[in-house]
């Protein structure tokens, strides 16, 4: 991978933290074949780089993603086996961003329509402006949601909720969204990128363990409460196993603050 060679996206790391920018601004970064195929390639890196210990995904210019680019999709000419695996081809590395191992904050203004906002549906956290707008706009053009949607929205909105988000393609402001708990916190534009930087720095210094093993266990689909206390007692099992675990507890007895702070908003 050369991140010099992206056309549509901009990746970097910093002190083991990574940022993925969307960069295609003239097009609200509209989500192309293109940019698809880097976040692929980016996806795989990450994967592959543990050392890397916090994503951070947002927008180049005054917006997150206006969505996929309905030009190309009106004059790809597929078939629907096509379509079919098109997705099926998106999904592959989709479902790898989604059970990344680190922690993934999405930092979001302007437009989230469409695929994107699914694309923010896929991060652990999402941060966003007053000016943001989230929008599930598929139907306004004979679609259906795609890029993960039907399995992030409702576990964070709840079915009922989903639903008429996606029926009505209506678009949802950054106060409803905060309310809805689609985004975690709203902060001014000015001050965005920094909050996004700083939440993912704090788990430079997390339990890659712990993280992992949380992120695993929330995203389980066994939900009843026998399988779930089995899936606790495995976990935790593991993580009072690790260096980590043992540091901290040693740093608290030496009266020591936590590596670990999540940081003031």
């Amino acid at each position: 991978m050369n991140p010099d060679n992206f056309e549509r996206i901009r990746f970097a790391v910093r002190d083991q933290v990574a940022t993925l920018t969307l960069h295609n601004p003239e097009r609200r970064n509209a989500f192309d074949p293109a940019m698809r195929e880097e976040m692929r390639q980016v996806v795989a890196w990450l994967r592959a780089d543990p050392g890397i210990r916090a994503l951070v995904l947002t927008g180049a210019g005054e917006h997150f993603c206006a969505g996929g680019d309905l030009r190309n999709i009106a004059t790809v000419g597929l078939d629907n086996a096509g379509w079919r695996a098109r997705l099926q081809s998106l999904h592959d590395w989709l479902k790898e961003l989604i059970t990344l191992d680190r922690s993934v904050i999405a930092a979001v203004d302007g437009a989230a329509y469409g695929a994107g906002f699914s694309l923010a549906l896929l991060a652990d956290f999402v941060i966003a402006t007053p000016r943001a707008r989230f929008c599930m706009s598929f139907m306004r053009v004979g679609l259906v949601p795609d890029c993960a949607a039907f399995y992030t929205l409702p576990r964070i909105v709840g079915v009922q909720r989903a639903r008429e988000l996606m029926l009505s393609a209506r678009e949802v402001d950054a106060a409803e969204a905060l309310r809805l708990g689609i985004a975690m916190e709203l902060q001014p534009p000015e001050q965005l990128q920094a909050r996004a930087q700083a939440l993912a720095a704090s788990f430079v210094q997390a339990s890659p363990m712990a993280v992992a093993l949380v992120k695993r266990t929330l995203a389980a689909p066994g939900h009843d409460l026998p399988t779930l206390l089995e899936m606790e007692a495995n976990a935790q099992a593991l993580a009072m196993g690790t260096e980590a675990h043992r540091v901290a507890v040693q740093r608290f007895l030496d009266k020591q603050p936590a590596l670990f702070q999540w940081p003031a908003a």
